[in-house]
């Protein structure tokens, strides 16, 4: 089996990179922006004729949230113009897609954890470019899991967990809000997923939450990892319930992952669990 992985040397891209590593019977096509740019639809155009992959992972994304209110029509071009061409060419070489998706599709006004049935309202650019680019998959082609994510984090790239432990290391002081509650995920863990996904072949397509169990607060999630690490005592932390941003952020993102876990009979952990695990593996 063929599977290329575009964006691969984003966070998830290296997980994927990592767990490959022990995977067998699978041939991977890791491709970065600078090797293979989605946006191009020539570029795609001859490596799909060349490589006729068995399954795509789309990692590839723009996924600067803050940026993406300045850059609106970059944030479209990559999240949704440039998955409506890889759309297409997967469905004319029956590739299976597996996309990443966003929990910035909602609006955070629910109460409850979002089931995959619940109406999207993004409430900023990011959130309304990968909404768009769900639209362009499902009109596209049946062959496709579409996978709803939720605040990924890894050992690899800039993300919320590496800016903790660099200012932790620093001894900065943190001023970390309170105000939004969704569910650090691990990389690590939607990779396995992934790759668990494709090696089983499935054809029980369609659009997934997958995220860590569990919730949390972003001050609870810096909070674990300052105590994990035991530098709770050198760290000042605060909590702040207002942190000003361009982008709006939903105040409730976490996700419902009933579907997935009964589909796939799979025990998705718990994000404090994943957390300490990646911690304890850096040691």
């Amino acid at each position: 089996m063929k599977v290329l992985v575009t964006g691969a040397n984003g966070q998830l891209g290296k997980c994927l990179q990592k767990q490959s590593k022990t995977t067998t019977g699978i041939e991977f096509l890791f491709e970065t922006s600078q090797t293979l740019d989605i946006t191009s639809e020539e570029a795609l155009k001859t490596y799909f004729k060349e490589h006729q992959p068995d399954f795509c992972v789309n990692c590839a994304a723009y996924t600067n949230v803050e940026a993406a209110e300045d850059y609106e029509n970059l944030a479209f071009l990559v999240n949704s113009e440039a998955v409506k061409s890889l759309s297409r060419l997967c469905k004319s070489y029956q590739t299976k897609l597996v996309h990443v998706s966003t929990d910035y599709v909602f609006d955070g006004l629910k109460l409850s954890p979002y089931l995959e049935t619940d109406s999207e309202n993004p409430i900023n650019v990011y959130g309304a470019s990968k909404l768009q680019g769900e639209t362009m998959v499902s009109e596209h082609m049946d062959a496709f899991f579409i996978l709803r994510t939720s605040w990924l984090y890894s050992e690899f790239g800039h993300n919320f967990f590496n800016t903790i432990l660099k200012k932790a290391e620093d001894r900065a002081e943190l001023n970390i809000t309170t105000e939004q509650i969704g569910t650090p995920t691990n990389a690590n863990d939607l990779a396995e997923f992934i790759l668990n996904l494709i090696t089983a072949d499935s054809e029980a397509y369609g659009l997934y939450h997958y995220s860590n169990t569990g919730e949390a607060t972003w001050y609870d999630f810096a909070r674990l990892i300052l105590e994990a690490k035991q530098l709770e005592k050198e760290v000042s932390l605060k909590a702040t319930f207002s942190y000003p941003t361009k982008a709006k952020r939903p105040k409730f993102s976490v996700l419902n992952k009933t579907k997935v876990e009964t589909t796939f009979e799979t025990k998705i952990p718990h994000w404090r669990e994943s957390l300490v695990g990646l911690l304890k593996e850096g040691e």
